[in-house]
């Protein structure tokens, strides 16, 4: 490695960065992530890294070192497209092995190994299984919040933005739609096509009530509110707009309302904010503690030391591989 940038370096390398969140990063904070920073974007160019990071990612990270940010689907996707010997995945655990079953050749890193996901975590392959017994012939949709080893059970995978599509794709009466309950409700209430359900929750947006949403509504003349579906269906209801997290913030962006309330993981308010500052974010900050694992430091510390380096069991991995290609050419 190359020696330490000086300070005089480091302040003149991200200084353009601290540009794009100087509204939501106070200075006082800048002055400990800089560092970080300048040697974060230094290492990707030694190791010919590229960093994907979720939209729940904290600003630091998503607008200052990060070279591709979107939901679960955009970074499957771009994952395929990196040029690049070494992909950081700056989310979570099974969103590492997603970008390690579609780019098997190169080295995949999650800078925090216990960077995990609860509705990941709900359900194993045995349940799938199992459920398969249950139901003979009924094709599995699983959403992409799951492990490989689930994705290896399944015919394809989906995220919250293409769900309802994957799902009519099909061609058939009905589905396991598998883990998230909430979203698997929202979609039967979008199609003519029965699913049967798995009570996984994601423990971030199944805290949020009805009963706070309407109590912001009263605090705030004119609220917008735009839920994910995996909140409850109560939420859903209450809300004006429900849709994935790039969806969300693609309707922030074109609708500019003057005040709004997303009702999900609220780093992405600071993320978005940070690119409208003419909208006013009302936030009710639920954090997800797995994303929250991910930080600057940890990831500096992954291109110093190239771990920890995601592995993929080859046979589950060239089944897994089937279902998340699906997934993208449905699109």
């Amino acid at each position: 490695m190359t020696a330490a940038l000086t300070p005089v370096e480091i302040q003149a390398t991200t200084a353009p960065l601290y540009a794009r969140v100087r509204n939501i990063i106070p200075e006082i904070e800048w002055g400990v992530h800089a560092p970080h920073v300048a040697a974060i974007n230094r290492l990707k160019e030694e190791r010919n890294a590229v960093i994907l990071a979720h939209n729940y990612m904290t600003p630091e990270i998503y607008h200052c070192v990060a070279d591709i940010m979107g939901d679960s689907l955009a970074l499957a996707r771009e994952a395929t497209k990196a040029d690049a010997d070494v992909i950081v995945l700056a989310g979570v655990h099974f969103m590492a092995e997603t970008a390690k079953i579609l780019n098997p050749e190169k080295t995949v890193l999650i800078p925090d190994e216990r960077a995990g996901c609860s509705l990941a975590e709900s359900l194993t392959g045995a349940d799938v299984r199992l459920l398969r017994e249950k139901y003979p012939g009924v094709p599995v949709v699983t959403y992409v919040n799951t492990s490989a080893e689930v994705k290896a059970e399944s015919d394809v995978c989906c995220t919250s933005g293409n769900a309802v599509k994957v799902v009519e794709s099909l061609g058939v009466d009905r589905v396991i739609f598998l883990p998230d309950e909430y979203l698997g409700r929202y979609v039967a209430s979008q199609t003519d096509v029965e699913v049967i359900l798995w009570q996984g929750h994601c423990e971030v947006h199944e805290r949020f009530t009805a009963d706070e949403i309407n109590a912001y509504r009263q605090e705030h003349d004119g609220l917008v509110v735009i839920a994910h579906p995996e909140c409850p269906p109560d939420v859903l209801d209450a809300s004006d707009f429900v849709g994935s997290t790039s969806q969300m913030i693609g309707y922030v962006e074109t609708k500019r309302p003057p005040q709004v309330l997303m009702v999900t993981e609220c780093s992405m308010s600071d993320n978005v904010a940070a690119e409208l500052p003419d909208v006013s974010f009302i936030r009710p900050c639920n954090l997800c503690p797995h994303m929250k694992r991910i930080t600057l430091e940890n990831i500096q510390q992954a291109l110093e030391t190239m771990q920890p380096a995601v592995t993929v069991d080859p046979n589950i991995a060239a089944r897994a591989r089937g279902a998340v290609a699906r997934m993208l050419e449905i699109g």
